[in-house]
Order: structure tokens, then C-alpha cells, then sequence
């Protein structure tokens, strides 16, 4: 199978793919927004130059951070199994080709997930996002009743917040095989919508409500973090 590529803005993963059953997302750190550019040209070499590995990998996007440093990796899966075979057969050759052309990567681990909710309005799937913000939740130890009662009491702040912000489009929310941690991937219109949210008064995204509140004060958050990135290269099978 040949690789289809997609660049830019058109380098978005299906969130609602049928068929994913993980989710791996990894952050690899470059130093500057020139290795940036030339990890993202050397990855897209690496890919383009060979056939599509197998039909247990469904898709994989590339995003650059707004830090200058930063890429984050999104890859879905039919399984973990399929994960275990491209890492074991088809990882290497590709990694040492993007090492070669820029040396000294650093790759910040890297973590399973399963989709748990999406928040996305009908009227906002006509709306093309130009910012993707990985908002990442880490919990004091694995609880998966806990993981998703977080992410519950999200979507009530959000269902019943009075003045949300328009330049929000969709949150996806997954939750961490190892029960420890959240990860939404939420759209938006740009960088400066969700600057300008961040900005407004209260404390972060969402209106001064109780329900808010509750999810800020939520007990057993140990850490986490807020990064805007932007879609950069988007692979998937072709016939």
C-alpha cells in the first residue's frame, strides 16, 4: 500500500475513525524552530520513500509546538498487538533515516489511549481548525472510574456554561490504558482564540460556575499541561 500525505492545515487525524482501538501520542523535543522545519521534512522523506507498513496502523499526524521545540505524535491503532508489530519490524529503519538527517532528538516517552467522549457540535464541523490544543491531565495513581468522572465533569461544565468561547470547535477525550491520565485533543479556530479564552476572567478556559470550579479544585490531579501545536503532515493507506 502507498502512503497518502496530507500538509498543513489538511494534516488532521479522522477522531471519529471506526476502527481505532489505541491511540499512542508521544512528544519528541528538536530545540528550535529551524530543526523543527527539518524533522518534519525528514520524517515526511522517511514515510514517503516506503510502502505503507500494515493495516494494523491506521493513521499517524504530526503537529508542531508554538514553543519552537516541541513536536507531538498522534497515531491510531486496530490494537496494541498491531503497535507491538510496527515497533518490532518497521520503527527503526524509519527513526535511524530521521536521526541521521537531524541528530540529538529527544523522545519524551510515549503513552496508550482509548477514546472515551467527544464534545462537537454539528454547526462546528463545517468550522476548519488552524490550532489544536493537547491539554494533558495527570492523576496521583491509576484509577479508571476516576479518569473518566474527570472527564464527565468536564462536559457538565461545558454543557452548562453561559458564555463559551466561539473559537472552541471540538474536545476528544481520551483516557490512558494505564489509568493515570487524560488527554483531550481540542480544535480551535487559532492560536489567538484560545490566547484570548485563556485570558478572560476566571481561572484558565471556562465561566467562574460551580461546575468549573469543580474541575479545577478536582481531587488526585498531580500535574499536566496546556500546548498549542499546529497540524504539520497527516499519513494514512492508500490503495
Amino acid at each position: 500500500m502507498k502512503v497518502i500525505t496530507a500538509y498543513g492545515i489538511d494534516a488532521r487525524p479522522d477522531l471519529t475513525r471506526p476502527g481505532v482501538g489505541v491511540v499512542k501520542a508521544s512528544t519528541w523535543r528538536v530545540g528550535t524552530p529551524e530543526r523543527q522545519r527539518a524533522t518534519v521534512d525528514a520524517i515526511a522523506t522517511a514515510w514517503q520513500s516506503r510502502d505503507w507498513p500494515f493495516d494494523g496502523l491506521l493513521s499517524y499526524t504530526v503537529h508542531t509546538g508554538e514553543d519552537g521545540d516541541t513536536l507531538f505524535h498522534y497515531s491510531q491503532w486496530r490494537d496494541e498487538a498491531a503497535y507491538r508489530e510496527f515497533f518490532a519490524r518497521h520503527r527503526d529503519d524509519r527513526n535511524d533515516e530521521i536521526d541521521a538527517a537531524v541528530p540529538g532528538i529527544e523522545r519524551v516517552g510515549i503513552a496508550s489511549y482509548e477514546l472515551y467522549r467527544r464534545r462537537a457540535p454539528a454547526a462546528d464541523g463545517r468550522r476548519v481548525p488552524g490550532c489544536v490544543v493537547i491539554v494533558d491531565v495527570e492523576f496521583d495513581g491509576p484509577d479508571a472510574a476516576r479518569q473518566r468522572d474527570w472527564v464527565d465533569g468536564v462536559f457538565e461544565a461545558l454543557e452548562s456554561d453561559p458564555r463559551p468561547h466561539p473559537g472552541g470547535i471540538s474536545g476528544t477525550f481520551h483516557t490512558s490504558l494505564d489509568g493515570t491520565r487524560v488527554l483531550n485533543y481540542a480544535e480551535w479556530e487559532s492560536a489567538e482564540a484560545h490566547i484570548e479564552a485563556l485570558a478572560a476572567p476566571g481561572d484558565g478556559i471556562g465561566s467562574a460556575t460551580p461546575q468549573w470550579r469543580k474541575v479545577k479544585a478536582y481531587p488526585g490531579v498531580a500535574g499536566g499541561g496546556v500546548r498549542r501545536y499546529t497540524p504539520a503532515l497527516h499519513f494514512s493507506a492508500g490503495g
